[in-house]
């Protein structure tokens, strides 16, 4: 393919984009945000894959080997601590309305000017490089496609077409990133265009991978056997002796902080978050994108090295497979995938970075200046501020731009993708002890962040920037190789005589130790302000708070409230600063009588400002037009008091409520038990007396036969006398039942312990239930073999539990055909006796119930024989005074088994 046409399929893609943010803002101004979904979301994190990954994992994994994983691994490793990490950056930076992470130190460590300079300056020193190499490789992948000699950077022609998509790439990130002045607010165009470039990205590398896969050989297995053939590449995907476990653990270490701290990420993973909720999905769906953007380095890296000649740049495999096969369409997929990949990394670096540079290092020096202060009438020049601000941004994108392709034509062109990528991965590694400390760390001074930062900068530079500058011949070389004066122990790769790691992880280790030395000195040996004390609270403090800032007040002064809207006016317009005050009051019930201002309402006032020209910038303006009185030391203490206090008095609050709301839930529970055992008892005391009315009745009616006829028949006379006695007997077992419950229930019930051998007690209690299955046609067996076990026991009690359970087995088996087996087991330290029969079952939602001495009055459907209910319910109560165990196993038409566990012990 010519340059011509493959230049315009590269501008006819930016157009794409074009269209896909356009479409997107047009579907928000009807209500419908297409990135308010946490798929789109976890995609536009997916920024992370830079052309470094794109074309850079193969190249490095061609040296390096499977090492190239630990890029990845750091994220998928640190993915889970975002729920406690990034989520509470999110909601620090929702709630304090910070623009990114400069804004977010400068904030957290009393709102310094200076900080926010620092943490700026980093992040451009860190990210220029970067970029380079991005642009580094488009004007590559644009030489290999079209077929043009790779000159370096010096040629006219890689250097015009770098242009030309820098210059591209800055019309574009102006249009879509910078035409809000509220850089809180979110870009739904630019994210969702963001979105799409990561999928275009990743069906570009899954088809590059499955076409030399499963086309140029016969799948994974035989392109592995191939490449296991050469030592070369045998080394590639395998670890050795040589393998250093600890450049493992400092690349994943370092990629786990660049996926929290690298400005891209910062403003797709907080700024533009719209719900933190969409963390959820992100800490899953990002490490799959990563899993499977990685999935064919390898079978690539392998299949350049056996198909291409070595002359071939490994970091332009994904290129030139598709070229050498003739599969020109396939190849031009790459190069949109790399383009893509390229292009999304500098579009919200370059606008994160603008805000940056805006926010913290160019607005602060103009409202310091006194023509800041007088030159704009609020009434007539309310748009003037807003729109300065705006240029601002715009210049920065496009300056920034212009010195990363100054530093691609000079620097990155004689580097690696991956060797420039990572020096930027240690720029802002540099970030975490004030980032970390910060959120978990109340005690963390501005002091120590600067101080921290400055050592970590300072020692970045010099072991992995001056090195670079040696190599293309800026500095002399006798730097690297002997140190500066000499100085062997200065060596930027063998700094203070550390040796044995490898220079990225060498600069990340010195770096961190110093940054974090650093901070954890200013910590402890210098005083926080009141302002740094009150920022500490609110941050560490962010999910305890419950209106966070607005509850944490430390501003003590006058502000008149005319002043404060025409502040505001001159940067939002009349308007939008109307509406948006209203609301505030309204809904915080503020008075509107006085001339001045409520505190809250300044401290909104400031925070709104933060978010569109920085903290430390808005604290400037808004002192402009209040007159602010430093607090006491006893005012803040009392303020400290009064929230500490408060905090108190909400926690105790809270517990009671709890507290009671358990208390009440139980007495709901003890009273529905109480009004279930009163209703039971009234249906038991119906039950036993139509229980005692039925044999007394019987009773009655055969006396007066018998008083009535004195010439009845002698045999008749005895056999009424009979049917007497044994409703005599009935009745009496009836009132001995209710009286034995009533002592179990009280507890008056001692037992006659003896040792009882459990085979005689079986044997006495069929003999006596014999009888009464002979007249059933009940078959009653024994098992053969009992076990010879002893228990120490009731045997009048225990004799009543059996035969209670032989008597039901007998009347619930069929007539003629039923059968009732008895056996005893022995389960190590536990006799198990078991009483099985062949009747009609038990429903198995009434299993437990059939042992409730109630129960059989409420209920006359179950298997359980009409009565008083209390046969099973008195067996209960004796087997567990013997400090044992009685269940039935059973299903409807399968009979029943009850089993009796006891303590018991070999005879």
């Amino acid at each position: 393919m010519t340059s011509l046409p493959l230049l315009l399929c590269s501008l006819l893609y930016l157009g794409l984009l074009f269209s896909v943010a356009y479409w997107a803002e047009k579907r928000t101004r009807k209500g419908r945000r297409f990135i308010d979904n946490p798929y789109v979301y976890a995609l536009s994190i997916s920024v992370y894959c830079t052309a470094w990954t794109f074309y850079g994992s193969v190249g490095r994994a061609s040296s390096d080997g499977i090492e190239y994983l630990t890029s990845f691994i750091g994220p998928t490793l640190g993915a889970p601590l975002w729920w406690s990490i990034q989520r509470k950056i999110i909601r620090i930076c929702k709630t304090q309305r910070i623009t990114s992470i400069a804004d977010f130190i400068s904030s957290r460590y009393g709102k310094s000017r200076m900080l926010g300079v620092m943490a700026t300056l980093l992040c451009v020193l860190g990210a220029i490089p970067y970029i380079s190499i991005q642009l580094k490789a488009i004007t590559t992948s644009f030489a290999v496609l079209s077929g043009q000699p790779l000159t370096g950077a010096s040629g006219a022609f890689l250097s015009n077409q770098a242009l030309i998509i820098s210059l591209a790439l800055a019309l574009f990130t102006i249009l879509f990133g910078t035409r809000k002045l509220e850089a809180t607010e979110q870009h739904e165009g630019l994210v969702t265009a963001i979105a799409f470039e990561s999928i275009v990205k990743l069906v570009a590398f899954l088809s590059i991978g499955l076409f030399v896969t499963f086309s140029l050989f016969d799948g994974p297995a035989d392109l592995f056997e191939q490449a296991a053939a050469i030592p070369s590449l045998v080394k590639l995907f395998t670890f050795s002796s040589s393998t250093s476990t600890t450049n493992w653990f400092w690349y994943s270490c370092l990629s786990m902080m660049a996926i929290l701290f690298l400005p891209r990420q910062f403003q797709v993973a907080v700024v533009e978050n719209v719900d933190e909720k969409h963390l959820n999905k992100a800490m899953w769906l990002f490490p799959l994108y990563l899993f499977l953007i990685n999935l064919f380095v390898l079978p690539l890296t392998f299949a350049g090295k056996l198909l291409l000649s070595p002359a071939v740049d490994a970091d332009n495999y994904v290129l030139s497979l598709p070229l050498q096969f003739g599969q020109n369409g396939l190849a031009l997929l790459a190069y949109i995938g790399g383009f893509s990949a390229a292009t999304s990394m500098i579009i919200v670096e370059t606008i994160a970075l603008s805000v940056m540079i805006s926010n913290n290092v160019v607005m602060p020096i103009l409202v310091n200046r006194p023509s800041w202060q007088t030159r704009f009438d609020p009434m007539t020049g309310g748009a003037s501020r807003s729109s300065i601000v705006i240029t601002i941004r715009r210049l920065a994108i496009v300056s920034l731009l212009l010195l990363a392709y100054i530093y691609y034509h000079y620097v990155a062109n004689h580097y690696s993708l991956v060797s420039v990528g990572v020096i930027s991965f240690v720029a802002v590694a540099q970030f975490t002890p004030a980032m970390i400390g910060g959120l978990f760390w109340k005690r963390g001074s501005q002091q120590g962040a600067k101080v921290g930062l400055l050592m970590g900068a300072l020692v970045w530079l010099y072991t992995l920037i001056m090195p670079s500058l040696v190599s293309v011949g800026l500095l002399p070389t006798s730097i690297v190789s002997d140190g500066p004066f000499g100085l062997a122990f200065l060596k930027p790769y063998e700094f203070l005589g550390l040796t044995g790691l490898d220079p990225i992880s060498h600069a990340l280790f010195w770096s961190l130790f110093f940054n974090t030395g650093g901070y954890l000195w200013g910590a402890f040996n210098r005083p926080q302000s009141l302002i740094e004390q009150n920022q500490a609270l609110l941050f560490v403090d962010v999910f305890r708070l419950a209106r966070s800032g607005e509850q944490s007040v430390t501003w003590n002064g006058q502000a008149l409230a005319t002043d404060l809207r025409s502040l505001l006016a001159t940067f939002f317009g009349e308007e939008p600063t109307r509406r948006a005050l209203d609301r505030y009051i309204q809904r915080n019930q503020l008075s509107v009588g006085s001339d001045y201002a409520d505190p809250r309402l300044v401290t909104y006032a400031e925070k709104w400002l933060a978010g569109a020209i920085g903290t430390a910038s808005a604290r400037i303006m808004v002192a402009s037009v209040t007159n602010e009185e430093p607090l006491s030391v006893d005012e803040v203490i009392h303020i400290l008091k009064a929230s500490q206090e408060l905090m108190t008095v909400n926690k105790k609050l809270t517990r009671k409520s709890a507290e009671l709301q358990q208390m009440t839930q139980q007495l709901s529970l003890a009273n529905e038990r109480l009004k279930q055992t009163d209703q039971q008892k009234d249906d038991f005391v119906s039950t036993v007396t139509h229980e005692i009315r039925t044999p007394l009745t019987s009773i009655r009616a055969l006396s007066e036969i018998l008083h009535d006829q004195t010439d009845m028949d002698e045999q008749v006379r005895q056999e009424f006398l009979s049917r007497v006695i044994r409703e005599t007997e009935r009745l009496s077992r009836l009132i001995n039942q209710v009286l034995d419950m009533e002592r179990y229930d009280s507890g008056r019930y001692s037992l006659n312990l003896e040792r009882i051998a459990m085979a005689d007690l079986i044997s006495e209690s069929v003999e006596n239930v014999a009888q009464l299955a002979r007249d059933k046609g009940v078959w009653l067996e024994v098992c053969p073999t009992l076990a010879p076990l002893s228990v120490n026991g009731d045997r009048d009690r225990l004799m009543q539990v059996l035969i209670n359970l032989l008597s039901n087995a007998i009347k619930f088996a069929p007539a003629d055909t039923g059968h009732v087996r008895i056996c005893l087991q022995a389960h190590e330290h536990w006799a198990e006796l078991s009483v099985t029969d062949n009747g009609v079952g038990i429903e198995p939602d009434v299993q437990q119930l059939i042992f409730e001495k109630f129960y059989q009055a409420s209920n006359q459907t179950v298997r359980k024989p009409k009565g008083s209910g209390l046969g099973l319910a008195i067996s209960k109560k004796i087997i567990d005074l013997h400090n044992g165990n009685i269940s039935v196993l059973s299903a409807p038409g399968q009979g029943a088994q009850f089993i009796c566990s006891l303590p018991a012990y070999y005879t």
